[in-house]
């Protein structure tokens, strides 16, 4: 099974989406923030790039979370 077909690996992103929507940031916003075209973001989103942790700790940077904090609410 590829890892974005795993049910944890998708509830981690509806997460991400959550998180990012809740803060008030656009994808294009967190694409700017990140230095990345907004179809990165897009891509991510909808399941058709894989974040590795290097880039989420970036995403989760971007968006003023810490790493910590998200990884304690991912069984929330």
């Amino acid at each position: 099974m590829r890892s974005i077909h795993d049910p944890r690996y998708q509830d981690l992103i509806k997460k991400l989406i959550t998180l990012r929507e809740s803060k008030d940031v656009t994808q294009v916003e967190l694409a700017l923030r990140l230095g990345k075209p907004q179809s990165y973001v897009s891509k991510v989103e909808i399941l058709e790039r894989r974040l590795d942790v290097i880039e989420l700790c970036d995403w989760l940077n971007s968006i003023d979370v810490k790493i910590i904090d998200f990884i304690t609410q991912l069984d929330n």
